[in-house]
């Protein structure tokens, strides 16, 4: 498959459906994507013994980057074939300890998006909606 002709949806919908390859984050981080749609993803995650911090619990680089992959795919959905771009600003809360072995929900949206420059937030939540952490994200746009 040609990825370059790809619409940045077209591009999330292929790894989602499984016609693309996960990006290797995926393996260090195990992050599934499951919904995508112009200006949304959701991915499924879960924390594992890899993810510990020296006193045992979930390490905050979990949290962070599963949300800077949420509101980075955010934005790529929008985006036209052959365009890029990169997280410049990523503001992260951790609200709650992220726990262990537990399946989790990520998702991220676009808050705005101008020719050069797109907003987005994210949320890891549990199957309740109780949130563990949130952020926002701006990201530059390279056409």
């Amino acid at each position: 498959m040609n990825t370059e002709q790809l619409t940045g949806l077209e591009f999330i919908q292929g790894i989602v459906n499984g016609k693309i390859q996960n990006p290797s984050i995926s393996e260090t981080v195990p992050m599934k994507m499951v919904k995508a749609a112009e200006g949304f993803v959701e991915f499924e995650v879960q924390a594992d013994n890899r993810h510990l911090n020296p006193m045992g619990g979930v390490h905050g680089g979990f949290a962070a980057t599963v949300l800077d992959s949420v509101t980075g795919c955010a934005v790529h959905t929008t985006l036209p074939a052959m365009a890029s771009y990169a997280t410049v600003d990523l503001n992260i809360k951790m609200v709650k300890p992220v726990p262990l072995n537990t399946s989790l929900v990520a998702t991220g949206k676009i808050i705005s998006k101008s020719k050069s420059l797109a907003t987005s937030e994210g949320f890891l939540k549990d199957s309740s909606g109780k949130i563990y952490a949130h952020g926002t994200a701006t990201c530059i746009i390279k056409m």
